[in-house]
């Protein structure tokens, strides 16, 4: 998976994400809106078939942008690494 940016200041960070799909971007949306530093998160997927799906992140006063993308990206990892745990366990 590779990364671009597309572009960063204080407080917008716009980055295009190759080969995820609606499932990564959305999950990273939604952490990213319950980070209360963060303004605005979206992403846009240009055309479904041909494109790369761009994230959006704009942060309030001195939130960074970049670090709530990575903040929104650890805790979306630590979510699955505890919905894999219980769905081991239940199938046990």
């Amino acid at each position: 998976m590779k990364i671009k940016i597309l572009k960063q200041t204080d407080n917008e960070l716009k980055i295009e994400i190759e080969g995820a799909g609606h499932g990564v971007c959305s999950l990273l949306q939604k952490k990213l809106l319950e980070n209360k530093t963060v303004d605005q998160a979206g992403y846009d997927v240009p055309h479904p078939l041909a494109s790369n799906p761009v994230i959006y992140v704009r942060t309030k006063g001195k939130g960074s942008p970049k670090q709530a993308l990575i903040d929104a990206a650890q805790e979306a990892r630590e979510d699955n690494q505890a919905f894999g745990k219980a769905l081991a366990s239940a199938f046990e």
